[in-house]
């Protein structure tokens, strides 16, 4: 299972018609695979949307994608409005649940983490241990490593009802010392943060 996360930045104002044609189009595109979720900034960088597409291999992308292409609606003619374009693979860590479509949210928060070169493996052993009592107050939505586009980088993705209840649970989580993962404070692990709060629009998968 691979995930392509495609980030785009937009004009000013444009979010809305973005959405509309990208809503349009998609009502064909999927008949050739579903998306996981679309989502766009609240809070963190403006006029902003992101998009995730499972692929069960780097093969089936590249096919479906080709197939796109003889689309009349795809893509969807969204490129005026677009002033940048992030493509990137992930690869799930062993211990994250897949992307599913249901009601998670409608706050997801975006954290991605650039993970100092050579420590990602202790950084995962450091996760596997830290999850489960993390996961007791809420769960997360995916944990994924950048495959291809930025090394050593790192994406999790957490549903909530409300930011009110993203600040309850994280203060539980502290509190109890469950969260975030502990290891060799002598070890550094961590390069840069940074996070982001995301909304679903209303024809993504994940709401």
């Amino acid at each position: 299972m691979i995930y392509e996360v495609r980030t785009y930045d937009l004009l000013p104002r444009s979010l809305s018609e973005v959405i509309k044609r990208f809503s349009e189009g998609y009502e064909d595109r999927k008949k050739l695979s579903e998306m996981a979720g679309i989502f766009y900034s609240e809070i963190g960088p403006l006029n902003q949307i992101v998009h995730i597409w499972p692929y069960d291999s780097a093969d089936e992308r590249a096919r479906v994608r080709k197939e796109a292409l003889s689309l009349k609606t795809w893509p969807p003619g969204i490129g005026k409005y677009v002033l940048r374009q992030i493509v990137e693979i992930y690869e799930p860590w062993p211990i994250s649940p897949s992307l599913e479509p249901g009601e998670w949210g409608p706050i997801y928060e975006f954290r991605s983490y650039m993970v100092t070169v050579g420590r990602m493996g202790e950084y995962l052993s450091r996760w596997k241990t830290a999850l489960p009592g993390r996961a007791k107050h809420s769960p997360v939505s995916v944990v994924m490593e950048c495959d291809v586009g930025t090394a050593s980088k790192l994406m999790h993705i957490w549903p909530y009802k409300s930011l009110d209840e993203r600040a309850k649970i994280r203060k539980q989580a502290e509190d109890e010392g469950v969260w975030p993962p502990k290891g060799d404070p002598d070890m550094k692990v961590l390069d840069a943060m940074e996070n982001k709060i995301m909304l679903p629009a209303s024809f993504s998968p994940m709401q």
